[in-house]
């Protein structure tokens, strides 16, 4: 299948779109610009190169090998710092799925919607409601509402505790 190639300005996002009739059933890629083709791969070529120069002035006491070290340190913790932010955007995106979940159970189990009293939830709670079984969970929305419990409060009084093991 062959992929037509689109830019999306509103998000600052490439993607490979296919036709409604020949979508793939794998995901499509997606890509940050900035983040994959520009911070990622310059961090790569500058920890490379400045690791490569450090060891050729590496043993002398020098102004020179002083700076490429310093540089090196540098690149490594950027290199780092990059790939943190990984882990960090996709924790960020799970918790937003968390809380549509949490929205749609309470929704189906009360036929009210959870947007109300979210207000008065932290996310914290909103994660730790997870866990409760579909018999005790809008009980124990409301119960962390007007007690306003902490999350290992929130755990502490789950009777039927759904674990989530595809925690990111």
């Amino acid at each position: 299948m062959a992929g037509v190639f689109s830019y999306s300005s509103s998000y600052y996002f490439i993607s490979l779109r296919y036709p409604m009739a020949n979508q793939p059933t794998k995901n499509k890629p997606m890509f940050y610009p900035w983040h994959h083709f520009v911070l990622v791969p310059a961090a790569l070529v500058l920890a490379l190169y400045s690791i490569r120069r450090y060891v050729s002035v590496s043993g002398d006491d020098t102004e020179d090998s002083r700076l490429w070290f310093t540089v090196m340190l540098l690149a490594v913790v950027g290199l780092g710092v990059l790939v943190m932010l990984r882990q960090h955007y996709a924790l960020q995106l799970q918790d937003r799925l968390i809380r549509l979940e949490v929205r749609q159970r309470y929704f189906e189990l009360t036929g009210q919607s959870l947007r109300p009293l979210e207000a008065q939830l932290e996310l914290s709670q909103i994660l730790a409601l997870r866990f409760a079984g579909d018999a005790e969970l809008a009980d124990l929305t409301q119960a962390a509402i007007r007690e306003k419990l902490s999350s290992k409060d929130i755990q502490a009084r789950i009777q039927d505790f759904q674990f989530d093991h595809l925690r990111v």
